[in-house]
């Protein structure tokens, strides 16, 4: 797009993010993918139907939100178009800019790296239970900080990279398209019996969806942190996803520290492979490096923005 609407939104959420009292009022735009994913899930993945008709019945609720989803978007795109002209843009980033959350992620993790610093580690188990699925309950200072790095790192692409990536390339409908595939993916996208026919569409289309992102990601990181190569190239496929281990190696490189290996979910342990080389001893001032890396990341988006605008 030959406009400013990447770089605008990216201002607007830089400055004023999805406050909590808009959030408590009105809640979220994605509450609406939720309730409708939902909604889907509970005619659609009874138990008593075969896999095969589950999985059926899951792309065809990927189809049906995909395609309200963009249809909203590309209708409420051209409207603005059509009734301001040359200033739609302005309009089109405010409907675009509550789908990044760089300043949501920086507020999340802030809390954590700062409850640590206090010694307050009961403080630092709950704030770090608001932005991760592992239990937390034993979890030591390492711990925390390490999760906290990591899901930092990893939602930098869901919830950073990825946004930006489409709502650069295909404006209003390719952003909440993107939000709205996500959003499917986060609450029916799982390996667990009761997921795995119902959600194989959510999940695939989300790995789709984020293989350019999460290498963008990865690439920033690197760049923002002056290392994390070797790493990230050695390590990003050791994750579960065949995404979100970019990110996150890209990271542990940068740091120096060795992220994910054993968690726990729900009272059950799980030997993940660790990912990277350095320390597992990270702490609050390890988190501070993240937040920095982050950021700077962040600002090399802007950077990508702003080139495109010109060029464009």
């Amino acid at each position: 797009m030959a406009d400013p609407v990447t770089l605008a939104a990216l201002a607007m959420d830089a400055a004023i993010g999805w406050p909590d009292a808009l959030y408590r009022r009105i809640g979220h735009p994605v509450g609406g993918f939720a309730r409708l994913i939902d909604w889907c899930e509970r005619h659609g993945n009874r138990p008593t139907r075969s896999a095969g008709l589950r999985r059926m019945l899951g792309v065809a609720t990927m189809l049906l939100l995909i395609g309200l989803t963009a249809g909203i978007a590309w209708a409420a795109q051209a409207m603005l178009v059509a009734w301001i002209g040359d200033c739609a843009w302005i309009g089109i980033a405010l409907l675009a800019f509550p789908a990044l959350a760089q300043r949501s992620l920086n507020d999340h993790v802030r809390p954590v790296q700062q409850a640590l610093e206090r010694g307050d580690i009961a403080e630092a188990r709950h704030a770090v239970g608001m932005i991760v699925g592992r239990d937390t309950g034993a979890l030591n200072s390492a711990g925390v900080s390490r999760a906290a790095i990591e899901s930092l790192s990893e939602s930098f692409c869901d919830g950073v990279a990825a946004p930006f990536f489409w709502l650069l390339l295909l404006g209003l409908p390719g952003v909440w398209t993107y939000k709205a595939i996500n959003t499917a993916d986060s609450l029916i996208g799982h390996r667990e019996d009761r997921w795995r026919a119902f959600g194989w569409a959510a999940a695939r289309i989300d790995d789709g969806a984020n293989l350019i992102p999460a290498r963008l990601g990865g690439a920033l990181i690197c760049i923002a942190g002056a290392g994390g190569w070797r790493i990230m190239r050695r390590d990003a496929r050791r994750h579960a996803s065949p995404n979100a281990g970019w990110t996150e190696a890209a990271m542990a490189g940068a740091l120096g520290l060795k992220l994910a290996g054993p968690v726990s979910y729900d009272g059950i342990a799980h030997a993940k492979p660790w990912i990277g080389d350095g320390r597992t001893d990270a702490g609050p001032a390890d988190i501070g490096r993240a937040l920095i890396v982050y950021r700077r990341a962040c600002l090399l988006l802007w950077l990508i923005a702003a080139g495109a605008w010109i060029i464009g």
